[in-house]
C-alpha cells in the first residue's frame, strides 16, 4: 500500500497543527493557519457543519486570516482552553482570539453553542479576510445565505441554521459569507457564529466581557487541581483536553472529538470515536481524582449507573453508547467525503458497539471500587445492577471475544480480557468487605481464581518468556503492560519482567511502542502508527519494575511528541506525524496516570536520568 503523506495533500492542514476550543457540549478543530475545520453542532455527536478536515473541497469550514502573514504561531492563553493564533508579517501581528462559552452557571447562558472569534491588530495595518462556508450534515444538506445589514449573515438549511454575526459588513458568494476589512493598530473585528441563534450586534465590549468570563472559568476550574508534581503544564494541559471531551449535560466523556481520521493514511482504519467507551470508567475517574477532580468523576459515575440499571435481564453491557446513553449506533460510510488526504472510508456511527469485550467488566468494577474508596461511597441501587454484570460475566467470561482492540477479524480468547475478568471479581470482593455488601463471595473467589489460572497456565508462553496474545499464540500486546497497573502481577515478577523485554524487542521503536504487529488477523492489511496509549502504559511498566531514569527519558520525549499546544491524537506515524482522532482522551488519561506514577517513583528513587535506554 502507498501511503499518502502530508506533503502529498497540500489541502489538508495536518492533523497535529489544530487546538481545540469547546463549551463542554461540542468542540472545534482550529488550524494553526485561523481555519476552523472541523466542527459538529450543536453536540460532539451532531452532524458536522464544518468539516473540510475530512473533504477539503466539500465539507466546509470557516477560516480568518490576514493577508501577507509570513507565518503564525499558536498558543493557549494560560490555564485555560482560549486559544490565540498570532499572525505575522514583516510590516504588522495580528492575533485571533477563538473560544466559546462554557455550559456553566458562571458563564453568560444566552451566549452557549458559540463559537466567538476576535481579531486584534498589535503592530501595523493588517488586512483581515473572513470567509465562513458551513456545510450542513456532513454536507449531505443544501443551504442558501442570505445577509443583514449591520448584523450579519444567516444560512439556512433544511436540517438547520447558522446565525454569523459580524462587526464588519458581509458580502456573498455562492453559498459562502466573506468580509475583507483593513485595521489599524489597537483595532478589533468579531465574529461569532451560533446555532439556530438570531442575529444582533456584537462589538469588542461583548467579546471582552466574554472572554473574561471564559477566562475566568477556566482558571477557577483548574485550581481545583492538586497536581503539583514536575510535569505540571503538560498534565494540566491534558486535564483541560479531557475536560473539553465532557458532555456536561450527561458527565459522558467522548472518546476523541472527530470521526474517520486514520490510523494509516490511505487506509481503512477510520472509525467514529464520538462516543463514550465502558472501557474508558477506570482511567477516566482514575485520572480525576487523582487531580481533585470529584465532581467530573461523580457525574460519570452517575452515567455509568444509569447504563447498569438499563440493561435488559440476563443481557451485558455494551462496549459503548451515545454521549446521552443511547445504544443504538449504526455504522455508516459517507461514499461522498474524500477522507482526510484521501484517507477512506468515512465513517458515523461503530460497529463495535454490537461487539463482545469481555475487559469491559473489568475497567467498570475498577472504576467504581477507586470511586468508593477515594470518592463517594456507592448505592446499593449500583451495586445490585454491578452484581446482575458480574452474574452475566461468570456464565460468559470464558468465551471468545474481540478485545481491547476491537479487532475485526475472527474472535480469540484474548489474554487481557481474561485478566480483566480476574480485576472484575477480584475488585467487587473488596468493595463487598469494605463496605458489607451481600455478595456471594465465594463464587467470585472462584471465578477470579480461574482466571488468574488461566492467565499463568494458558497464557504465558515458555518458548517466548513472554504473556502472548492469547493462548496458542506467539503474538506480543502491549496492553498487557497494564499487569501491575491492576496488581494482577508485582512490578519485579519474573515473568511480567520478561515480558517487558520482549515487548521492548518487538514493539518498541524510539521508545514509542505499537500495540501489536498488524498480521491482518485483525482484519485489516494496512499499517499503523505506535500507539500513544501503549507508550504511557510503558513508561508506567518501566516506573514500577524500579527502571526509573528510562522511565523519565520515555516519558520525556513522549512529551515531545505533543502538538504545539500540548495535544495528543491516538497515534503517532513514522515521521513523528499524528495519526488516528484528535484528540484522544485515553492518551491524555494515559499520561495523567504515568506522570504522577513517574513523580512518586522519582521521588523515591534520587539520582539522574537516564542519558539512553536499552532497547528504545
Amino acid at each position: 500500500m502507498q501511503l499518502v503523506t502530508q506533503s502529498g495533500c497540500p489541502d489538508y492542514t495536518p492533523i497535529e497543527d489544530h487546538g481545540i476550543i469547546g463549551d463542554l457540549h461540542t468542540v472545534a478543530l482550529v488550524g494553526d493557519n485561523g481555519t476552523i475545520d472541523w466542527c459538529c453542532l450543536p453536540r460532539f455527536d451532531a452532524p458536522s457543519v464544518f468539516g473540510s478536515l475530512l473533504d477539503a473541497k466539500r465539507g466546509g469550514s470557516f477560516s480568518v486570516s490576514v493577508a501577507k502573514a509570513e507565518r503564525t504561531k499558536q498558543m493557549y492563553m494560560p490555564d485555560s482552553n482560549v486559544l490565540l493564533t498570532r499572525f505575522l508579517a514583516h510590516d504588522s501581528v495580528a492575533e485571533l482570539y477563538d473560544f466559546m462559552v462554557p455550559d456553566h452557571p458562571s458563564c453568560p447562558k444566552a451566549c452557549a453553542r458559540q463559537i466567538i472569534r476576535q481579531v486584534r491588530v498589535l503592530r501595523g495595518r493588517a488586512v483581515v479576510e473572513m470567509r465562513c462556508r458551513p456545510a450542513f450534515d456532513y454536507a449531505r444538506a443544501p443551504h442558501q445565505v442570505h445577509t443583514v445589514e449591520g448584523l450579519g449573515a444567516v444560512f439556512t438549511s433544511p436540517v438547520g441554521t447558522l446565525a454569523l454575526r459580524s462587526s464588519a459588513p458581509l458580502r456573498i458568494e455562492g453559498d459562502a459569507a466573506l468580509a475583507t476589512v483593513e485595521l489599524e493598530p489597537g483595532q478589533t473585528l468579531e465574529f461569532a457564529i451560533e446555532w439556530g441563534g438570531e442575529l444582533r450586534p456584537i462589538g469588542d465590549p461583548e467579546v471582552s466581557r466574554l472572554l473574561d468570563s471564559t477566562l475566568a472559568y477556566w482558571d477557577g476550574w483548574l485550581r481545583h487541581s492538586r497536581y503539583q508534581g514536575r510535569y505540571r503544564e503538560i498534565v494540566e494541559r491534558s486535564a483541560l483536553a479531557l475536560k473539553l471531551l465532557v458532555y456536561q449535560p450527561s458527565g459522558a466523556l467522548v472518546a476523541a472529538a472527530t470521526t474517520s481520521l486514520p490510523e494509516a493514511p490511505g487506509g481503512g482504519r477510520n472509525w467514529d470515536y464520538r462516543y463514550t467507551w465502558i472501557r474508558d470508567a477506570a482511567f477516566t475517574l482514575y485520572a480525576l481524582m487523582r487531580l481533585g477532580f470529584t465532581e467530573e468523576a461523580a457525574a460519570f459515575i452517575d452515567w455509568l449507573r444509569r447504563r447498569c440499571l438499563e440493561v435488559p435481564p440476563d443481557c451485558g453491557l455494551q462496549v459503548l453508547y451515545g454521549i446521552d446513553g443511547r445504544p443504538d449506533l449504526p455504522e455508516t460510510v459517507l461514499d461522498h467525503l474524500d477522507g482526510y488526504c484521501g484517507s477512506r472510508p468515512v465513517r458515523i456511527g461503530n460497529a463495535a458497539a454490537g461487539q463482545l469485550q469481555l475487559d469491559i467488566y473489568g475497567e467498570l468494577m475498577d472504576s467504581v471500587y477507586l470511586y468508593n474508596k477515594y470518592g463517594q461511597p456507592i448505592s446499593y441501587e449500583l451495586w445490585e445492577a454491578l452484581s446482575r454484570q458480574l452474574e452475566w460475566l461468570e456464565k460468559h467470561w470464558e468465551e471468545p471475544d474481540e478485545g481491547i482492540w476491537e479487532g475485526r477479524g475472527p474472535r480469540q480468547r484474548f489474554t487481557y480480557s481474561a485478566l480483566m475478568t480476574w480485576v472484575a471479581f477480584e475488585r467487587a470482593q473488596r468493595i463487598a468487605r469494605q463496605r458489607g455488601m451481600p455478595a456471594p463471595i465465594e463464587r467470585w473467589r472462584d471465578t477470579a481464581a480461574a482466571a488468574y489460572r488461566h492467565v499463568q497456565e494458558m497464557c504465558f508462553a515458555p518458548d517466548r518468556g513472554a504473556y502472548v496474545r492469547y493462548p496458542g499464540s506467539s503474538t506480543l500486546d502491549a496492553s498487557l503492560l497494564v499487569m501491575p497497573l491492576v496488581k494482577f502481577a508485582a512490578p519485579s515478577d519474573p515473568r511480567f519482567l520478561t515480558t517487558v523485554r520482549r515487548i521492548e524487542e518487538y514493539l518498541v521503536s524510539d521508545s514509542l511502542v505499537h500495540r501489536y504487529r498488524v498480521d491482518g488477523s485483525d482484519g485489516f492489511s494496512d499499517s499503523e502508527g505506535t500507539f500513544n496509549l501503549c507508550s504511557f502504559w510503558y513508561v508506567e511498566a518501566l516506573s514500577r519494575a524500579g527502571r526509573v531514569g528510562e522511565a523519565r527519558y520515555v516519558f520525556e520525549k513522549m512529551i515531545t511528541q505533543a502538538n504545539h499546544v500540548g495535544l495528543y491524537s491516538e497515534e503517532i506515524g513514522p515521521a513523528g506525524e499524528a495519526l488516528g482522532n484528535f484528540p484522544q482522551a485515553f492518551t491524555h488519561l494515559a499520561l495523567i496516570s504515568a506522570a504522577t506514577n513517574l513523580d512518586r517513583a522519582i521521588r523515591n528513587h534520587p539520582g539522574p536520568p537516564a542519558r539512553h535506554c536499552h532497547r528504545v
